[in-house]
């Protein structure tokens, strides 16, 4: 019998508080319910996933043709032989950390699954498995895991509980990164845990660039699943150069398809980065404005207050170009910029992003400056220098500062100043986007503000990091008899307006990997346009032995970024001291 509107939905509500009150794949029920509906968030954003999960459902009117299509929800393939959707209750997911022994996995990657665990988004049949070279007991691994565990502030209660629960479910496989027989090892203890359910397994490829190739083959032919997915997560970096990145693919094509593929930017899984996209399309204030016609200039800034610090040997291979501007604030550069995508899928979006870099310049050496921290006194506390530190070698040129003048030749954005900057041991720590407007044409007001415009121009900050908020700068008057201006904040703090603690961005990335999503990953394409854009500058950079300028440990950089910036008429929106302040 047929089922349609309101009574549909209603019988849909108690199909899904029976989902959401087994814990089997709550979170990814109501994620898939999201994002049909462009609410992704409806699984961090209420207290009862039932009726956020209903009143989504209720507010579209789905109908529902029969009993039997909700039971059995469509299936639809994610090309990697998934089904995205509700999992199977006869299916188990694997997720194997391989590099279970350093700091990434330690400190991000098992307190991310533990935080999924806690609020019940993983599968109710998993399993994690940690891989590394290290000799160490299962135990062992639980005792290190533990140590970096915590829970969301606003359920403290049952914490030591749902931790004990979750370090049941972890394992440990010792073994070489290159040893096939190793890994078979490993899909002998795999296959014990999954008790002959479909298995699903996802690696997640926490280890250095120069064994990804060897990992992927090792997975592929002795570990990968024979009836579900198999999956690949790929941490950056994706190579040094394009050249690089193209043997690095290539090498990992020989074992995996693109879709078993995930190349992993965490910057991308940062609320604010995500919420970029929405902020511009489902708000009609701002997309009529998102164009040459109306910006002046887009800044992306990155900075942070601190060193290299034992990371020194690390550093000095890549950069601070490499390792935070063409991947982090290149891909921040592509959403911005992007034509509205046909739809929320996936390739629909990445098709946009390729766009927009294959539409931007190669950058030129007068178009970029670079610096080098230098050791520096203050407070009667001594800071080294980036070559003060003893993996370093004492004549390095390595940029730990970079700005940039990056353009995008097309229709909508041609002539306007992209401005990068990204640094190490600067006065402080921030990641932020900066939209400033053009002048109004005619100002009535413009002897209020003086000779200076600047200070009369509108501005759309979005601080991705610390303090997530977004702000619009506006004049205003100042209450009185005079006619005194003031440039006010219209603010959105989300430490005020939302209780919930933000997600680590490697929790939506872990989730949409099991899930099968792949809007936040990185296509092969994307990754290729990417360095096309910067492999030129880094070549010249090397050859030549461009020399950086200095700047002290703590300052705000070198004195050629306000020129590079002045060059196009542009003033760095993070330079006021009273900034973060007033927002």
């Amino acid at each position: 019998m047929a089922m349609a509107g309101a009574g549909a939905a209603s019988y849909f509500c108690g199909q899904a508080a029976a989902t959401f009150s087994s814990g089997s794949g709550s979170c990814r029920s109501a994620a898939v319910i999201g994002r049909r509906n462009s609410f992704r968030e409806v699984i961090f954003s209420s207290g009862s996933k039932h009726r956020m999960a209903c009143a989504v459902l209720e507010a579209k009117r789905v109908p529902i043709p029969s009993i039997p299509s909700i039971e059995a929800p469509k299936e639809v393939s994610s090309g990697d032989g998934a089904i995205q959707g509700v999992p199977e209750q006869g299916s188990t997911v694997s997720i194997t950390v391989v590099g279970a022994s350093g700091d990434l996995a330690k400190k991000k990657i098992f307190p991310a699954l533990f935080a999924l665990f806690y609020e019940g988004c993983l599968p109710q049949h998993f399993t994690i498995f940690g891989y590394a070279r290290s000799k160490m007991s299962d135990a062992e691994l639980r005792a290190m895991i533990s140590a970096t565990l915590t829970c969301r502030i606003d359920k403290r209660e049952n914490c030591s509980e749902k931790i004990n629960q979750f370090l049941k479910r972890c394992f440990y496989q010792s073994g070489q990164y290159n040893s096939e027989d190793n890994f078979s090892e490993l899909d002998k203890k795999l296959k014990d845990h999954e008790g002959g359910k479909v298995a699903n397994r996802m690696f997640y490829l926490s280890v250095p660039p120069n064994v990804f190739i060897d990992v992927a083959r090792c997975a592929s032919r002795s570990a990968s699943s024979s009836k579900g997915w198999t999956r690949v997560i790929v941490e950056k970096p994706f190579g040094r150069d394009s050249e690089s990145s193209g043997e690095l693919t290539s090498g990992l094509k020989e074992f995996l398809t693109e879709e078993q593929i995930y190349r992993i930017d965490h910057y991308l899984g940062k609320e604010l980065v995500e919420n970029l996209s929405i902020l511009r399309f489902s708000n009609l204030v701002f997309e009529p404005l998102w164009s040459r016609q109306y910006i002046r200039n887009v800044q992306l800034i990155f900075s942070e207050d601190f060193g290299t610090e034992g990371r020194g040997g690390y550093f000095d291979n890549y950069g601070i170009i490499r390792d935070i501007m063409q991947n982090h604030l290149l891909q921040i550069l592509a959403l911005f910029a992007m034509e509205p995508p046909v739809s929320l899928d996936a390739e629909d979006i990445r098709n946009e992003k390729v766009k927009v870099l294959r539409s931007m310049r190669k950058l030129q050496l007068e178009d970029v400056v670079v610096g080098q921290y230098k050791s520096h006194i203050k407070g009667g506390v001594h800071y080294p220098g980036y070559t003060d530190d003893k993996t370093v070698p004492n004549n390095s040129l390595t940029p730990t500062f970079a700005a940039a003048a990056l353009f995008v030749d097309n229709a909508r954005w041609d002539g306007v100043p992209f401005l990068m900057k990204a640094g190490k041991a600067l006065h402080n720590k921030l990641a932020e986007i900066r939209v400033q407007f053009r002048h109004v044409p005619g100002n009535l007001y413009k002897r209020s503000f003086g000779m200076d415009l600047d200070q009369a121009t509108n501005e759309l900050v979005i601080r991705v990091q610390p303090d997530e908020a977004v702000y619009l700068k506006i004049n205003n008057k100042v209450p009185g008899l005079g006619m005194r201006l003031d440039r006010s904040n219209l603010n959105l703090l989300y430490s005020d307006r939302y209780s919930r603690e933000i997600p680590d961005a490697y929790e939506r990335l872990l989730l949409d990997a099991i899930e099968g999503e792949r809007r936040l990953f990185i296509r092969s394409d994307e990754l290729d346009a990417a360095w096309a854009i910067f492999t030129p500058l880094l070549k010249e950079l090397e050859e030549r032995k461009i020399s950086p300028e200095l700047y002290p440990y703590g300052s705000r950089g070198p004195v050629g970024a306000h020129y590079l910036a002045a060059k196009y008429n542009v003033r760095w929106g993070d330079m006021s001291s009273s900034e973060h302040s007033k927002s």
